[in-house]
């Protein structure tokens, strides 16, 4: 085989990939290209006559969700960052896997795999993601904390004997770490996330303002006007919101303040600060004065709340960065561990 044909070859071999399989959206990383697919957790189902076909799954399905007719139900198959309906995960993830990579057809093998989880999965939960992953077109299936796989993403030194704080809120749960050389020194999964801070907000608007509102209406406002804190001197933001009236049972608008929403999501903040503050208290004193060196580096989407940087580096006195690009920041270091043997080692079958 000539050169050109052996890299032809080498390229279509080389279809490993990593999945941040998150609670709200799942990223693939796919070696040798990158971030090839950023998509909601959702699949939607069509039941008729007794028969139920899978209509939508990703973006497409997203957009059905609270909008569907009686014979469609949306459903988003992780829960906490971990599989909460195996079947639908299964589907799930071979559509991914399969556009990621332009269609079943193009597959000249089956890839090897390394799926991110939160480091409080239980057994039966990491046998269920593998279970999914296998099922769905895995060669091999290798596991890597979210942890550390958002360290590495952010660019953290963790192969040295350096000290290192990560603090990722995806959609199911918030992963706090401290890590050094290759190993989390400490790790702790508080299931508190983006999923929580939208259910806060739509109970909040319920509460305080007899309105119902839906899913991603709630996700926009913490998107849109979201804070973890508001400072006295500005106006603050406010947004025009539309729902059921629970008095009347008919549609209504209402306008909220980022004020009230930070209100909502006080507690929720509270727990992350708390969860933070804990793994600080049991930091070994070397390491923890690496950390007070370096900082706490943040990723996730719950990163992006605004003023959460702020509040967290006032309860502790440390320097709180939020990485860049902190949504794929996961997915993007799970690919880096499947690619080089640097981070050989981070990475388990179990």
């Amino acid at each position: 085989m000539n050169t050109m044909g052996f890299s032809r070859f080498f390229s279509l071999a080389s279809n490993d990939m990593a999945i941040d399989l998150g609670t709200v959206n799942t990223v693939v990383y796919v070696r040798g290209k990158g971030i090839v697919l950023n998509e909601p957790s959702v699949v939607a189902i069509e039941t008729i006559d007794g028969v139920s076909r899978t209509r939508a799954i990703g973006a497409e399905a997203k957009l059905m969700l609270g909008k569907t007719p009686d014979t469609i139900r949306t459903v988003r198959p992780m829960r906490d960052g971990v599989i909460a309906d195996l079947d639908v995960a299964e589907q799930m993830i071979k559509h991914f896997i399969d556009k990621a990579h332009g269609g079943p057809s193009r597959l000249p093998r089956r890839p090897k795999i390394a799926i991110c989880i939160p480091s409080g999965a239980t057994m039966v939960e990491r046998r269920a993601i593998k279970q999914a992953a296998s099922n769905a077109g895995a060669g091999k299936v290798d596991l890597i904390e979210e942890s550390m796989a958002a360290a590495i993403g952010a660019g953290l030194p963790v192969t040295e004997p350096i000290g290192a704080m990560v603090v990722d809120i995806g959609g199911g749960t918030t992963e706090v770490a401290v890590l050094s050389l290759r190993g989390l020194a400490y790790s702790n999964s508080v299931r508190v996330g983006g999923d929580r801070m939208d259910d806060a907000i739509a109970s909040g608007i319920r509460r305080r303002h007899n309105l119902m509102i839906g899913e991603a209406t709630a996700e926009r406002i913490k998107v849109e006007i979201g804070s973890a804190c508001v400072s006295p001197d500005a106006p603050g933001r406010s947004m025009q919101v539309k729902g059921r009236d629970l008095l009347h049972g008919i549609p209504a608008e209402i306008t909220v303040s980022e004020e009230e929403v930070a209100g909502f999501l006080g507690d929720l903040v509270g727990q992350i600060i708390e969860a933070v503050l804990s793994a600080l208290e049991k930091t070994e004193p070397e390491l923890a004065a690496d950390i007070y060196d370096r900082g706490i580096v943040m990723t996730g989407g719950g990163s992006l709340l605004t003023g959460l940087d702020r509040v967290l580096s006032k309860a502790t006195g440390l320097p709180v960065i939020v990485a860049e690009d902190a949504l794929t920041c996961v997915a993007r270091g799970a690919g880096q561990a499947l690619e080089s043997p640097v981070f050989h080692g981070v990475m388990t079958d179990s």
